[in-house]
């Protein structure tokens, strides 16, 4: 029941209704008051039998979870991977079972605390431990699998009032919120047993705290009316999106080039009377379009996204084509390529970049994408899955880059990051803490297809907005192409799957909020306290019973 209500608060095949928002405020809870409760119906069945089914029941649920949220990754690997259906099945059940792993744990983790604090007057701590260990469990999934993919708390990306935190906690502190109001609504749950009926005050202890955490939801969704501020603005970038052909060869030869190429220099010039959509798009919002003067000046920014293109640095045929753009358009632009170096051995080096250029035609430098993607830009354990020849033979590693450096353009500094990259709040915040006024997320979500993926991928860069209070130019192959302001709003856009430039409006912010400068603390502080907490109990296991305490009841919830 839990993975099936998580599910819900992210989008499923399409942009997210408002309303599906309310079930992260009790998906929780199903799962929740099982683990508490295992050790109440089956007190007889003895610790390994107690913590083992905990440990299953959490990775159950989080495999069928990831299993259902990320369904994509069975449509990436069979359309555009070169694999059989069954073996993108396969793929998909180990990942799921990968990343569901970590949901075990945490039950684990939670049944060693409950039974650590069992029947004694201390057994509200495994309540109180809930968020640490859920926020502690987030933290691992970003840094160990490295797969932070929608976070609890990314459910809340249009709640004007949760979002309040994410400047100073990131998104974990919304998680942290939502999991201590699903702790809440658990409490009242898992009071069902027969024995338990008969005490009045430990009844009348689970009613508040059901209606607390009913009441803190219901006051949370408040949040969904707050109008968020309209930010000002001072610049207008052309966001082109060619919408290419994921899978096809994308070599150019001869006139197709000179086709593309001329395209691209026109879309660079459609700074005014571009029409757009106010809002995200399939979300029924108006219609909108820049207005201009006579007397209208050049774009402030072109750009180019992370697409199939054939474009590589050390091209001269590409390096002439964008000097020639950026001259006609007097305008900087930042183009999506593959970058290229050769070390001191002569071995080539190639990664995933962006090159930005100056209105004279100059490359005046290129970012490396630092963090790839895993089966996607390199293989992981190579040596290990010598048996997946379909995956690891058709794909060579790339290289990643170093320096998470910011670039000055018109006078303002920005900060570029590359597709999967959006999805890491500690690392996006470091571009803003180095200086960056603006930043420029280019994506190719047509690997995704027509799934729910370029949507959820969308809310986590809308995140990274309000954790830095930046405006995100998000330039897309084929969609969501978009201007998202400080406050994660989606000021606008353009279709997906539709060959055309967005002119986007947007401004510069130089201040640095506190999440900025200190990244992740919250979640870091979480699995601190939470090994802390695993510790304590293990070191005073109550293998023997405390006197006087053999023949109590045993409760669900503290008295």
């Amino acid at each position: 029941m839990s993975a099936i209500l998580l599910d819900l608060p992210f989008p499923l095949a399409g942009p997210l209704p408002i309303w599906r928002t309310v079930f992260a405020w009790f998906a929780l809870a199903p799962l929740l008051a099982g683990l508490l409760r295992i050790q109440v119906d089956f007190p007889g069945n003895g610790v390994r039998w107690q913590l083992g089914w905990s440990f299953l029941a959490g990775w159950w649920t989080g495999a069928v979870w990831f299993g259902a949220n990320c369904y994509w990754v069975y449509n990436t690997m069979y359309s555009y991977g070169n694999m059989s259906r069954a073996m993108a099945v396969v793929c998909l059940v180990l990942f799921s079972l990968y990343l569901g792993f970590w949901f075990g744990v945490f039950g684990l983790a939670l049944a060693l605390i409950r039974r650590g604090t069992f029947g004694r007057k201390f057994a509200w701590v495994a309540f109180a431990a809930i968020p640490l260990l859920w926020t502690a469990m987030e933290f691992a999934i970003a840094r160990i699998p490295e797969f932070p993919w929608d976070q609890l708390g990314y459910s809340q990306v249009d709640n004007g009032l949760l979002t309040r935190l994410a400047p100073w906690t990131g998104v974990y502190g919304i998680s942290f919120l939502l999991a201590s109001v699903n702790a809440l609504l658990a409490v009242a749950l898992a009071s069902g047993s027969t024995g338990e009926k008969r005490r009045g005050a430990y009844f009348s202890g689970a009613r508040f705290c059901g209606g607390l955490g009913l009441a803190i939801a219901f006051a949370g969704c408040a949040g969904f009316v707050i109008r968020q501020p309209r930010m000002p603005t001072a610049a207008t970038a052309v966001l082109v999106q060619p919408n290419l052909d994921v899978d096809k060869d994308d070599v150019w030869a001869g006139p197709e080039w000179d086709r593309q190429i001329a395209q691209f220099g026109r879309f660079a010039q459609e700074v005014c009377n571009r029409g757009y959509i106010a809002g995200i798009p399939e979300m029924g919002v108006t219609q909108g379009e820049t207005e201009c003067g006579m007397d209208s000046v050049p774009a402030a920014l072109v750009v180019w996204p992370e697409s199939p293109a054939p474009f590589r640095d050390s091209d001269p045929r590409f390096r002439a084509a964008m000097a020639g753009i950026a001259k006609a358009d007097k305008a900087p632009m930042i183009v999506g390529d593959i970058g290229m170096d050769l070390d001191t051995a002569h071995r080539y080096h190639f990664y995933n970049s962006a090159s930005v250029i100056a209105p004279d035609g100059r490359f005046v430098g290129r970012y490396d994408k630092i963090h790839l993607v895993p089966f996607g830009e390199y293989i992981p354990f190579r040596k290990l899955l010598f048996f997946a020849h379909q995956l690891t033979e058709n794909l060579s590693d790339m290289g990643d880059g170093a320096d998470r450096k910011t670039f000055a353009i018109g006078g303002h500094p920005y900060g570029i990051f590359i597709c999967y990259e959006a999805v890491f709040g500690d690392e996006v915040r470091q571009f803003a803490r180095n200086g960056a006024e603006v930043l420029v997320n280019i994506s190719d979500d047509g690997w995704y297809g027509d799934t729910s993926a370029p949507w959820q991928h969308l809310n986590m860069a809308r995140m990274r907005a309000i954790e830095n209070r930046r405006w995100i130019l998000r330039d897309t192959n084929n969609g969501v192409t978009s201007a998202i302001d400080p406050y994660g709003t989606v000021r606008q856009s353009i279709p997906r799957h539709r060959v055309g430039a967005l002119s986007a409006e947007y401004g510069y912010n130089s201040e640095l909020t506190f999440y900025t400068v200190h990244g992740d603390w919250l979640p870091a502080l979480c699995a601190i306290l939470s090994l802390a907490l695993l510790g304590l109990v293990l070191l005073v296991w109550p293998g023997r019973t405390i006197p006087g305490e053999r023949s109590r009841e045993i409760s669900a919830i503290p008295e």
